[in-house]
């Protein structure tokens, strides 16, 4: 027992550990995402996040050892979010013949996203750090936390409201699309883009390629006016 304690305190240690994790805990949430033929409700993200928290909870490993590890992972949501241009310039006609409704569905959703999540916090009387933390939650994980920094939140704290926002947004999507009677696939990806990042986009791309499309342009296009947004809505609320 006390060799395998010394051997675990010296892998923990190594990057490459919590690297590999990471990677093998969302292999799993996939293969059971795949295995409940894609339900929105099992979610591989969701999956992987329970999994991890379990043992880092079991091991006793702090979060700050574990991102060490991690991080790159986190580094490659930069070049991921770049990316974002690639469906933008494939989808250019399509987009041109929609752009009015588009244009308008994104300044309406980024507008609720960030007056209601601050709204709701000023109700509860939450400390402006924490609104500040709370006000980007629905762009994407790197310009989030960019936004929240520049506004004196807590960068860790508006990870973990994009990393829900995002979970639950998926989740509910397909159900909640679905009861609306909502068939365009352009409307149906657009919006949970805008509402959920990339892990809405994600499951966007499970359910078509079209609605994936849209979806990774509502959610470029939703993290620049939230950079916008953001600022001024957090200025009237203090």
């Amino acid at each position: 027992m006390d060799n395998a304690a010394l051997i675990w305190s010296y892998l923990s240690r190594e990057p490459l550990l919590w690297l590999t994790a990471t990677l093998c805990a969302y292999w799993i949430g996939d293969r059971a995402s795949l295995a409940a033929q894609r339900q929105s409700w099992a979610n591989p993200v969701l999956f992987a996040v329970i999994l991890l928290a379990a043992l880092l909870m079991l091991t006793g490993t702090d979060y700050q050892t574990y991102f060490e590890g991690a991080q790159f992972v986190h580094f490659m949501l930069g070049p991921a979010t770049v990316c974002l241009g690639l469906p933008l310039y494939d989808n250019l006609r399509r987009l041109r013949h929609a752009v009015v409704p588009l244009l308008a569905a994104l300044v309406a959703g980024s507008l609720t996203a960030v007056v209601a999540a601050l709204a709701v916090a000023h109700a509860f009387g939450l400390s402006p750090v924490l609104m500040a933390s709370l006000a980007p939650k629905s762009a994407t994980a790197p310009v989030a936390i960019g936004i929240s920094e520049g506004l004196g939140g807590a960068p860790t704290i508006t990870a973990v409201l994009v990393l829900l926002t995002g979970i639950i947004g998926a989740i509910i999507v397909t159900p909640l699309l679905n009861a609306l009677r909502i068939r365009d696939w352009r409307a149906r990806g657009f919006a949970v883009g805008v509402a959920a990042h990339g892990i809405g986009t994600a499951r966007a791309f499970q359910v078509n390629e079209t609605a994936g499309a849209f979806a990774g342009i509502g959610m470029g296009l939703n993290a620049v006016l939230t950079a916008i947004i953001a600022p001024l809505a957090l200025r009237l609320f203090q």
